[in-house]
């Protein structure tokens, strides 16, 4: 067995606070994020795909997947169901028959604008709660050594992508200063 750099008492400890930290805040963030998305008759999964393919524009159903840390059968499948509502379109590429393309249809984009202009309506305890840090910083945590952590586990595919529709989401309110 190789030597390793940490003791048993630590990776135990270090798993226990990552376990209990992050169910809490997965918690916040899922109560949140349902109250927000309640109005428009989506899931979160389905909230999450229709976002990811806005903000990745022309996103395979694996890179949703991938991003969206969920089976490629469950994107696919939500998928579907928000192709039913009119809400995606799915393709194919001359060039890539393999991959199936997931695109925002106009009605799709026109449900993400009325839930961006309506993101107010509903209270975020998550933000509420990382307030007194921006106040006190000037911005929200940056979770530095979590991203650090999860581009370790992901790898630098998923850190592309998460970065790319940051990029996409801070474009679209620099186009729109409604969403201010």
């Amino acid at each position: 067995m190789s030597e390793r750099s940490y003791t048993m008492k630590e990776a135990m400890l270090y798993s226990q606070r990552i376990a209990q930290l992050s169910k809490a805040l997965w918690k916040a963030v899922e109560k949140d994020w349902q109250v927000w998305i309640k109005p428009y008759d989506l899931n979160i999964n389905e909230h999450h795909i229709l976002w990811i393919s806005y903000h990745l524009e022309g996103a395979t159903i694996s890179e949703i997947a991938k991003f969206g840390v969920m089976h490629v059968s469950t994107a696919f499948n939500f998928s579907k169901k928000l192709e039913d509502r009119g809400l995606l379109s799915f393709s194919k590429r001359e060039s890539d028959k393999r991959n199936t393309y997931v695109n925002v249809t106009a009605k799709g984009k026109l449900l993400l604008e009325d839930m961006y202009e309506n993101y107010h309506d509903t209270p975020h305890s998550v933000i509420e709660g990382s307030v007194p840090m921006k106040e006190l910083y000037g911005k929200f945590p940056e979770f530095l050594d979590v991203m650090a952590v999860i581009r370790n586990i992901y790898g630098d595919d998923f850190m592309e992508i998460f970065e790319r529709s940051i990029k996409n989401i801070d474009e679209t309110f620099a186009k729109n200063k409604d969403y201010q």
